[in-house]
């Protein structure tokens, strides 16, 4: 597994990972609008977009950021890692390397916006708290870089 830059080449199966992502997880499968440009609603809006790659060059895993206007915050978006792939580290591999850049981009305040209700969404808040995060508004979590 390798951890790239996102690259155009990648958008479809990024899509794809991602639906498959949520229909393991009992959710609806919809199309996130950001993801059809990410260029532009990421690296054009002060922010970042990485996905993990396998050996067969097929995206497993995805995570992107963009820097709250005016602020030294930024929010998590779109941290998603293929059903099969789980539990082998990669979602905390994107995670550590998302955030290393936010504080390289003098960013302190990295933010994650979660859903409701909390149980349907346990595995998120449980994987953000091992990892630092705290809740400070229903549905928000945040960690100081």
């Amino acid at each position: 597994m390798k951890i790239i830059p996102f690259e155009e080449s990648y958008r479809d199966d990024l899509i794809f990972m991602i639906l498959q992502a949520k229909d393991a997880l009992g959710r609806k499968p919809g199309l996130n609008e950001d993801l059809l440009d990410i260029k532009s609603n990421y690296f054009d809006r002060d922010g970042r977009f990485w996905i993990a790659v396998d050996e067969n060059d097929r995206v497993i895993g995805s995570i992107g950021y963009v820097r709250v206007d005016g602020a030294n915050e930024a929010f998590i978006h779109r941290l998603f890692v293929k059903v099969a792939e789980k539990r082998k580290g990669i979602g905390s591999a994107l995670l550590k390397i998302a955030e290393e850049d936010m504080k390289n981009n003098e960013i302190s305040v990295a933010k994650v916006h979660l859903g409701i209700p909390k149980d349907d969404w346990f595995g998120s808040y449980s994987f953000y708290q091992k990892h630092g995060y705290v809740e400070y508004e229903e549905r928000y979590m945040k960690k100081l870089l």
